[in-house]
């Protein structure tokens, strides 16, 4: 592995759901060691309030996030792209590794629903964690 740390980028539609806690747990177990960014590629005004009570069971603080718009700069600037429901409105570039996670979109939900959307989501971070320390 490169002297770089790998950068992974999460989209989905709303950037308020799905990649805001596949974000938050990849920062959260990593650290310092991966470089985590998130958007969407028509974003919300704010994060889920059911995304935000899920993940604050974990221990995990999301109230200071807001969606992002997902930018060409975003991709380029990223060596793992997974997108989560965003279709073909995720830009493709050549040489970057996508990955699409089929997961239930939580908008409209609350956090009953979100809880195993949330638990799924980590269980892929930590697999792709290993990947990407391996």
């Amino acid at each position: 592995m490169s002297e770089t740390k790998p950068s992974v980028l999460f989209v989905c539609v709303h950037n308020a759901g799905r990649s805001q806690m596949a974000a938050a747990f990849l920062s959260h177990l990593a650290g310092d060691r991966v470089e985590v960014r998130s958007a969407g590629s028509a974003p919300a005004e704010t994060v889920n309030p059911a995304v935000v009570a899920a993940m604050a069971e974990e221990g995990i603080d999301l109230t200071a996030e807001t969606p992002k718009v997902l930018t060409v700069d975003a991709v380029r600037a990223s060596d793992v792209v997974i997108t989560m429901g965003c279709g073909d409105s995720c830009p493709v570039f050549p040489g970057k590794r996508y990955l699409d996670w089929k997961l239930e979109d939580p908008a409209g939900q609350g956090v009953d629903a979100v809880r195993p959307i949330r638990d799924e989501i980590q269980r892929r971070i930590r697999g792709l964690l290993d990947e990407l320390s391996g």
